[in-house]
């Protein structure tokens, strides 16, 4: 009959030793909170305590492009990146008055498009989770901030999609089909850091009616094929003896450097143009091939 008393007496034990005291003399207290990432650079960035001996996780609300993570190696080191986490750990703990930057950017681009924090040693307490979040935009946002952000050189860096080897580029034949009553000329492959595309000048033949390139597909020579990714340039539609920019965008995972390619557009109408003996570039460094 005393069995559930000693039973509730050993939980209540139990739970004392497991709830958390005060930190002893020299600890700092770890804590989870709540910071807003900063409008713009005009505004102070948040701070976040870091320790050399206690990794930090940051939640982001919305995905982020971990490729651009820009941080000082040699005084933060980065346990794990993911699509909303960054764990990140100090090398060794900051003197007083140092700070470091860490940023990210988003991967929808709304503004605030960047994450921007100032890590610190505090030396009594450290920051073991924050939750991140982004300021509502304004109501009525300033006609600049309504156009979309014209992409700068540097971007191409944050992002990694240019890293210290640069970019590949090698010439593409010309071709001519006039059966098809299409042409492709000024063709270039380009290939970076973890991407590649092929760009060509298309020309529709002026006693043709205007054509609308729909799809893009890479077959090798031994069967095997992918689809690109298929952005042209202007409205999307040739005019009879007019011409655009069509590129053909590929992931690196699908490259092979040992295999030759024919590149086939398709149009709406059935026609299409294929560009034959496309061979993927070897990225290497300087850009040369």
């Amino acid at each position: 009959m005393f069995q559930p008393l000693r039973l509730s007496l050993a939980l209540v034990l139990l739970w004392g030793t497991a709830a958390p005291g005060e930190p002893a003399p020299g600890e700092r207290i770890e804590r989870a909170r709540t910071v807003t990432v900063a409008r713009g650079p005009d505004e102070p960035f948040p701070e976040v305590h870091v320790a050399g001996d206690v990794p930090t996780l940051l939640l982001f609300p919305s995905p982020i492009q971990k490729k651009s993570l820009t941080f000082d190696e040699s005084k933060i080191r980065i346990r794990d990146a993911g699509e909303f986490t960054i764990v990140l750990q100090a090398v060794r703990d900051f003197r007083e008055g140092e700070r470091h930057e860490i940023g990210v950017f988003f991967a929808d681009g709304r503004v605030p498009s960047r994450a921007t924090f100032v890590l610190v040693t505090d030396p009594k307490e450290v920051d073991t989770r924050i939750d991140v979040q982004r300021p509502e935009p304004p109501v009525a946002p300033c006609p600049n901030e309504a156009r979309p952000r014209v992409p700068l050189p540097e971007d191409f860096v944050l992002l990694g999609y240019v890293d210290k080897a640069g970019v590949t580029v090698v010439p593409i034949k010309d071709v001519e089909d006039a059966a098809q009553g299409l042409n492709a000329s000024s063709g270039h492959f380009y290939r970076g850091q973890g991407w590649a595309l092929v760009s060509l000048k298309i020309d529709n033949h002026s006693t043709k009616p205007k054509w609308a390139p729909r799809e893009a597909k890479f077959t090798g020579a031994r069967g095997s094929s992918f689809q690109a990714r298929l952005v042209v340039d202007g409205e999307g539609m040739i005019k009879p003896g007019a011409y655009v920019r069509v590129l053909a965008v590929v992931d690196e995972p699908m490259l092979s450097t040992d295999t030759h390619f024919t590149l086939e557009l398709r149009g709406d109408d059935g026609r299409s143009l294929r560009v034959p003996d496309v061979r993927f570039p070897k990225f290497v460094m300087g850009g040369e091939q």
